[in-house]
């Protein structure tokens, strides 16, 4: 089987930048998402339709990325988690 109607886009999801990508094989939708760096992929489902697939996939990535704490970088080189700044 031949992957088809493939697409592939990047946007932000819950203050990340992911990577989603979407084919078919045979009759059901494929859709994954990765961190844009390093590349990992984290979330996977499958739909009926690219819009089902996308929208699980999208949910579940979500519900992830939420749970993770994420470190920003001061002028100083110090790594601070996110919520230090709130």
């Amino acid at each position: 089987m031949k992957p088809e109607d493939y697409t592939r886009r990047q946007q932000e999801l819950a203050g990340w930048a992911v990577s989603i990508e979407t084919y078919k094989l045979g009759d059901v939708y494929h859709c994954t998402i990765a961190n844009v760096d390093p590349g990992a992929r984290f979330a996977r489902a499958d739909g009926a339709t690219r819009e089902e697939a996308e929208e699980r996939a999208i949910e579940k990535a979500t519900r992830y990325l939420a749970q993770t704490r994420k470190f920003e970088e001061n002028a100083h080189g110090f790594r601070l988690q996110t919520s230090d700044f709130l």
